[in-house]
């Protein structure tokens, strides 16, 4: 009875130990950066609305159907929904309370006003590097132009006790500790301003770059270890490989990277998911000289270890048989009644309007959740100024299970392609995420 005494002692006290240390990690490890902005100039509003496009807030915290900033998008992840917050200037719901130093302790360290930690969903990791010019710059855009909204913030669906905000600051101190941009002396000017914006405001590895076990991304920079931006799957979509390898970017041109990123697509492939957004809401706001610092930036990312630095395609031979109408190949039937009549016998399209299958980077990534998922569901492609043609792909979620992955097991194999098979298991599993996806919390004036 007394060494169970002792033993629940001690534990109390190093959870109290662990409580009081992470209370009182925003007065150590984050101290107040005060400042005085003017957020009425209107030079400055006009540089913190570019660069809150570039760091597309908009896509988390404007909900579909939404008012701009004022949150409610949810959210998965592995132990509930989140929803995000609203950050209009409203001072009763939103951010109009917050001073320039509770701004900047949010936005580069993901501490909130109240002291609490911000969940790593918020990619503070990534605004980390952005200079205090720039945090200035947002801070009067945020405040003195957009427009405040009256809305309620969502509560999580995490369950307890995991949706204590204190053991974040534990997780802050292992793997959101103070850093800055380092430039890389091989780069020149135009790739290090790509670094920059992939590595900082544009937080490309929060979606791009796998996660370990703490949710925390393996690789904040291309730091030799190949993590960084080498493909990860987000709720359900896989943000591909961006790395210079034969699954990754290695068949892209820098043009067509600066094409995809101004307009959604490219003569071979187009935005769907996430990355649609990321078009709509970001990218394709961005001056030509920052797509193409981008553009080659990534180019110059080496492979990993073992990975080819180019795409060998194997014959193709898959066009004259469904010409032919030779179906012998399992799923060709099946692509013949469902996808032929868009994406063509020779598995091209039409460029800009129907993505191609063949060379498509896209199809035969490493992982084929994004495939999956788009095929089951639908979507759309971005709407910009750029090219107005937003086509939508319909969803095939009537189909089996085994017949929608004899069909994508096809498509990943074809006219040159070579990927890992689709199961019927993975079809299933993705139908669960469509399924399970949460609807964005909107006020009742805004619902449809």
């Amino acid at each position: 009875m007394r060494t169970s005494f002792k033993y629940v002692l001690a534990l109390a006290t190093a959870v109290a130990a662990a409580y009081g240390i992470a209370r009182s990690t925003p007065y150590w490890f984050v101290p107040r950066q005060d400042a005085t902005v003017d957020i009425h100039d209107p030079a400055l509003i006009a540089r913190g609305q570019y660069l809150a496009r570039a760091a597309d807030c908009a896509a988390c915290h404007t909900a579909p159907g939404g008012r701009p900033f004022a949150g409610g998008l949810g959210m998965q992840t592995p132990m509930g929904t989140l929803y995000a917050t609203n950050i209009t200037p409203d001072a009763q719901t939103g951010i109009g309370r917050y001073d320039y130093a509770d701004f900047e302790r949010a936005v580069r360290r993901g501490i909130r006003r109240d002291q609490q930690p911000l969940y790593p969903a918020m990619p503070y990791v990534s605004y980390m590097i952005a200079s205090d010019e720039e945090i200035k710059a947002l801070y009067a855009y945020f405040m003195g132009a957009v427009k405040p909204v009256k809305q309620d913030n969502a509560d999580s669906t995490i369950p307890w006790p995991a949706n204590l905000r204190w053991p974040l600051s534990w997780w802050q101190l292992l793997f959101a500790r103070p850093r800055t941009f380092t430039p890389d002396p091989s780069l020149d000017a135009g790739q290090q301003r790509g670094a920059q914006l992939v590595e900082g405001l544009a937080h490309c590895g929060a979606c791009h770059t796998p996660r370990g076990m703490a949710f925390q991304e393996k690789a904040l920079a291309d730091d030799g270890s190949g993590h960084f931006l080498s493909g990860s799957v987000l709720e359900g979509w896989y943000a591909k490989n961006l790395r210079n390898e034969a699954t990754g970017l290695a068949s892209w041109s820098e043009a067509e990277i600066v094409d995809f990123l101004r307009t959604g697509r490219t003569g071979r492939t187009a935005a769907f998911g996430g990355m649609a957004e990321v078009v709509e809401h970001s990218t394709q706001y961005l001056s030509d000289a920052d797509l193409l610092a981008m553009a080659r930036y990534l180019k110059q990312l080496p492979p990993r270890q073992g990975r080819s630095t180019a795409w060998t395609p194997g014959p193709d031979t898959t066009t004259a048989a469904l010409r032919s109408g030779d179906y012998q190949v399992t799923g060709a039937l099946a692509y013949a009644e469902h996808c032929q009549a868009c994406h063509r016998a020779d598995g091209r399209g039409m460029p800009r309007v129907y993505p191609a299958l063949a060379g498509n980077s896209i199809v035969f990534a490493d992982d084929a959740s994004s495939l999956v998922q788009v095929t089951l569901a639908g979507g759309r492609m971005p709407q910009t100024p750029h090219d107005t043609m937003a086509f939508s792909m319909p969803g095939f979620a009537h189909l089996r299970n085994e017949e929608l992955a004899r069909i994508l097991t096809f498509i990943r194999n074809s006219w040159g392609n070579h990927a890992s098979p689709v199961s019927k298991e993975e079809v299933a599993r993705m139908r669960a995420v469509v399924r399970d996806r949460p609807a964005p919390v909107l006020p009742v004036e805004d619902q449809p």
